[in-house]
């Protein structure tokens, strides 16, 4: 019994048999059925038929089998996954295989007179024992196999789980982890008791209401966790079976998209345990990519920032789109080769161009213009940390508005059809030095625009800015840092106990900013719909949840302060009356005032002067004038608010 044991441990049960060899097997069954079904109906008969011809007989079947088999290809359905709907070409077989012999019978009816006679009952017999053969062939091999695994599965630790739903996706998945050695599906689990007596896919449907029902399946079944086929449905029950199971310390599990990327790895459909960005995100937002393929086809276009968050998706996506070269612009060396070297894998077909640069030196990215001419370029290089960028304001101004002017001028000079820019949710009435940085970038591409809509400057270019919130995941984001928090023991730190953020996902972002470039035709700033606000604590209390921990008693969360230039509550982008709709419910038009641009340039070139001699003062008092909405909180450049509105009130006196 022991060696027994051993023997099935040892069998590798993901293996599959060769066709070769599951063909030579039908070849057998579909012979013998025709040698069985001629002896019966002679013997039956009274009929004496020759040696010689039975082995004629069996030679002709056999090879009207293998030209059956062959056509129909029957030897290359993998056993372990056969479904009723194949039944079909074993039928399809049997009936070429039995014309074939009516061709050899009609002709050996000359020789054997009673083949004319018998002939119709010799083809019928074969016909049906060769179909019933074959499928009661297949049935015994999978109810082998079903023995073998299930003594296997006795002999291994593996998950016990539910299946959420009964859709067709859930059905799927269950046929995909019928053969799976890490999990046993258990059953279907829904909402309500409407469904409780049926089957689905011959596992039994169980049901919870409340947490009670959940409780009263998962010690029936002595459940591991529940898997939900899709992030969609994980995302329905958010806030009632998911929480179930954070309370009962049951595992939630779900089966991302295929290909999806993480941290610029691309994972395969496989099952993982549910994460936060999970139950974050959004049904997935429609959008018109038959437009976007038409506007990209053949063309040349340059990412900057290429290897950050935003930028590296952007890339991603932009790479489907039938373009003709991609040019990756960032600073960063490392996160420059590892997304150089994911697209190159990925994209074969594609024309990758790697520039390490910086785009605050105007003549780096001159050199890209120059020698590759990009049709479409993506600006998403900029400093976006807010308590950084207020502790070094010049150097904000450096990235995220000089680097700006270099780009957009220098697509202009060179002919781009189009420059579309990352922006930010808190470049609306910023209240630090990063969301102040983004609105004078914001201003600079726009009046830009407008000079050249009006003739004031020559050029073609149309400028496109996008903005919204919070990135799940992205580089530096609070996400990351609370999970890295929870795995050294806590304490999850949280600014304030009321502040809120709105989040989207990275590829819906990137998604939002392509289809924007689409509807673009220049000098509008579009403001992404960004959902329902998150309580920063709820989202740390929930993260801890998942984790399979207790809030107060595994890991406390401890609450430090705003930080310098931080907002309680985010600006809502898109209101009735601060926006205008387009085409795609999820994308508006911001209203906005209009700047001169001859204005614009002058204050932009002083403030870079100034952020150039690193001159804070000077440098940040000019940001509020150039942008009278910027005012600072909970920041030591709260002074020059004072000071500003001082000065004001003087000159109106």
């Amino acid at each position: 019994m022991r060696e027994a044991k051993k023997w099935i441990q040892r069998i590798e049960l993901d293996k599959y048999f060769s066709y070769w060899v599951v063909l030579l097997i039908d070849m057998f069954v579909s012979t013998a059925s025709t040698l069985i079904s001629f002896l019966g109906i002679s013997y039956l008969s009274e009929t004496i038929v020759p040696s010689s011809v039975l082995i004629l007989t069996a030679v002709v079947s056999m090879g009207a089998s293998l030209m059956a088999f062959f056509s129909i290809r029957t030897y290359k359905i993998i056993i372990r996954y056969s479904t009723l709907k194949e039944i079909s070409r074993f039928v399809v077989a049997s009936l070429l295989k039995g014309g074939v012999l009516i061709v050899y019978l009609w002709i050996m009816a000359s020789i054997v007179p009673d083949f004319r006679v018998h002939g119709i009952f010799y083809i019928c017999t074969d016909m049906v024992m060769t179909f019933v053969s074959l499928v009661v062939l297949r049935v015994m091999m999978l109810v082998v196999y079903d023995a073998i695994k299930s003594r296997f599965v006795a002999n291994r630790r593996v998950k016990k789980i539910l299946v959420y739903g009964v859709d067709d996706k859930s059905v799927a998945l269950i046929l995909r982890l019928q053969s799976s050695n890490h999990y046993r599906i258990m059953g279907c689990l829904t909402y309500g008791a409407k469904l409780h007596t049926y089957r689905v896919a011959d596992h039994h449907v169980y049901y919870f209401e409340d947490e009670e029902d959940l409780q009263r399946v998962v010690s029936r079944l002595s459940l591991d966790g529940i898997l939900f086929p899709t992030n969609d449905a994980a995302h329905v029950e958010r806030d009632r079976l998911i929480r179930y199971c954070e309370t009962l310390g049951i595992k939630v599990f779900t089966t991302p998209p295929v290909d999806e990327v993480v941290d610029g790895k691309i994972m395969k459909q496989t099952i993982r345990e549910i994460k936060i960005e999970d139950l974050l995100g959004r049904a997935e937002i429609k959008i018109n990519m038959t437009e976007i393929l038409a506007a990209s086809h053949g063309k040349t276009v340059l990412v900057t920032g290429a290897a950050g968050s935003i930028g590296s998706e952007l890339c991603r996506q932009i790479a489907t789109l039938g373009i003709e070269k991609l040019i990756l612009f960032d600073s960063a060396e490392t996160p420059m080769h590892n997304i150089r070297l994911e697209l190159e894998a990925r994209f074969p077909q594609l024309k990758f161009i790697p520039v390490v640069g910086d785009v605050r030196v105007r003549q780096r990215v001159e050199m890209v213009f120059r020698v590759y001419n990009p049709t479409v370029v993506f600006h998403a290089a900029a400093y976006k940390h807010v308590p950084l960028m207020e502790e070094n304001p010049c150097e904000a101004v450096m990235a995220n508005v000089l680097g700006t002017r270099n780009v957009a001028d220098l697509a202009v000079k060179y002919g781009a059809e189009k420059m579309i820019m990352v922006s930010t949710d808190k470049a609306v009435n910023p209240t630090n030095i990063m969301g102040a940085s983004k609105r004078l970038a914001e201003i600079y591409i726009q009046s830009l625009g407008l000079a050249i809509a009006t003739g004031k400057v020559e050029g073609v270019t149309r400028f496109i800015t996008t903005r919204f919130g919070n990135v799940l995941g992205s580089n530096g984001s609070v996400i990351p840092r609370f999970r890295e928090q929870i795995e050294k023991g806590g304490p999850v730190t949280v600014t304030h106990p009321e502040i809120i953020r709105y989040f989207m996902t990275i590829p819906e972002a990137c998604r939002l900013v392509m289809e924007a470039a689409t509807l673009g035709r220049g000098n509008e700033i579009f403001v992404f719909e960004m959902g329902q606000p998150v309580k920063i604590a709820d989202l740390a209390r929930r993260m801890i949840e998942l984790a399979g921990l207790k809030v107060g008693e595994d890991i406390e969360i401890e609450y430090t302060g705003l930080r310098p230039g931080e907002k309680l509550y985010e600006e809502v982008l898109s209101t009735k009356e601060n926006t205008l709709p387009t085409t795609n419910e999820k994308i508006h038009i911001a209203k906005v005032r209009q700047y001169d641009y001859d204005v614009v340039a002058e204050q932009i070139t002083q403030l870079t002067e100034y952020a150039s001699e690193v001159n804070i003062a000077k440098t940040v008092r000019l940001m509020k004038r150039i942008v009278p909405e910027y005012k600072s909180q909970n920041s030591q450049f709260e002074q020059y608010d004072v000071e500003i509105e001082a000065d004001r009130q003087s000159r109106t006196a």
